[in-house]
């Protein structure tokens, strides 16, 4: 007879299924992309600056001896901020916000590089990955385990209290030697049986 299969526990197929994980990893990157990109254009219309895809692309603009590498620079950590947004809401489990997030700025990388025909060689630019990485890490952990400890609420609704009418009910029924009522803080109902002549003999 052969040997029964252990069932799957609930929910493991759904966390682990590649095609799940994959959808995320891209949802998660173009959210990143289209985030930056509105900021961007946004401070260089602020700035008086002409948009270029290079500010986007291209990790030669983000330099620590100019303002508008400065300006870049305060922008993807404040990106880093909203994708922390989008991580509670795709993911909401802290176990695995290392690793989009790892993922996502790996990513970037390979991005970056084919953009630019190179690998970043700006020191700034290293430094600014890292620290974009610890920002929507940091937060985005916080903001899933605040979520997973939150309570659960499962709509449980409070006894109602019995009638006042009743409570003449049980008088009536008390004197005949028999009887019901509640414990105290409605903890069940009791019931109150006579006894026979032959049981005071006992």
């Amino acid at each position: 007879m052969p040997r029964r299969r252990r069932p799957p526990r609930p929910g493991a197929l759904a966390d682990l299924s590649p095609t799940r994980i994959l959808s995320q990893i891209v949802v998660l990157q173009l959210a990143y992309y289209a985030c930056a990109a509105v900021l961007i254009i946004f401070t260089a219309l602020v700035a008086g600056k002409e948009i270029d895809i290079d500010l986007l692309f291209s990790w030669r603009t983000l330099r620590g001896d100019t303002t508008v590498g400065w300006t870049l620079g305060l922008v993807w950590v404040l990106n880093s901020l909203t994708c922390a947004v989008f991580i509670l809401l795709l993911i909401a489990r802290s176990k695995l916000v290392l690793d989009f997030a790892l993922t996502i700025h790996f990513i970037h990388l390979i991005v970056t590089s084919l953009y630019s025909h190179a690998i970043p060689a700006n020191f700034f630019w290293w430094a600014l990955q890292i620290c974009s990485a610890s920002v929507m890490t940091s937060l985005g952990v916080w903001a899933c385990q605040w979520r997973e400890l939150r309570p659960i609420n499962f709509g449980t609704k409070t006894t109602a209290r019995q009638p006042s009418g009743s409570a003449g009910a049980d008088g009536a029924d008390e004197s005949r030697g028999r009887g019901r009522g509640r414990g105290r803080e409605g903890a069940g109902e009791y019931e109150m049986v006579g006894m026979s002549a032959g049981d005071d003999n006992v």
